[in-house]
């Protein structure tokens, strides 16, 4: 008994104050995005065909639960994407773009974006099982790519910041729970 006192005990210290651990991967309750300091606002897990893909994580600049609201502001943001299964190509992350952007733009809108998007999934290569892919968008910057810490490029234009954001929050998500999942409420 003591010593499942002791391991627990451990195991509390062990885990930052404010953090929240989901599927094993620790996020921290507030981020420094480029001196702008964001909190957690929700986080889930990407499933497809009952494998779980990889941890989400939406940092804001406050908490808020309305997916519109977020989507029409011009705020900083991050999304953490921590890899949990064992390979994804980068064929397949292209593909996943293509079909989110597509799925929340409609025809005229996903043309504007079309040069920015290409450049955008040209940036990922092969990910595996434990590394990180950070998204974070600074307003009259762009969404600077880091992928397992070495930045990548940066895509310029909140139009674009907002239709990548919507992968997640828009009308037709990833999925509706990670939705609900970022938004707080899952």
């Amino acid at each position: 008994m003591r010593e499942l006192l002791i391991l627990l005990l451990g195991l509390f210290l062990l885990t930052p104050a404010g953090a929240r651990t989901v599927e094993g991967v620790d996020l921290p309750e507030k981020v420094d995005a480029a001196g702008q300091p964001l909190v957690l606002n929700g986080a889930g897990v990407r499933e497809k065909f009952f494998f779980d893909i990889y941890v989400a994580a939406l940092y804001l600049p406050r908490r808020e639960a309305d997916a519109k609201s977020i989507l029409e502001q011009d705020q900083p943001w991050r999304m953490v994407m921590h890899f949990l299964y064992k390979k994804v190509g980068r064929e397949k992350l292209a593909d996943g773009w293509e079909e989110g952007f597509s799925d929340n733009l409609d025809a005229a809108r996903l043309a504007r974006l079309r040069a920015r998007l290409d450049h955008f999934k040209s940036l990922f290569p092969d990910l595996h099982r434990g590394e990180e892919v950070v998204l974070d968008y600074l307003p009259g910057s762009g969404v600077q790519v880091r992928i397992r810490g070495e930045a990548r490029g940066v895509i310029k234009g909140s139009d674009f910041a907002r239709a990548l954001l919507s992968v997640w929050l828009g009308e037709e998500p990833v999925t509706d729970e990670l939705k609900q999942a970022l938004l707080g409420k899952g």
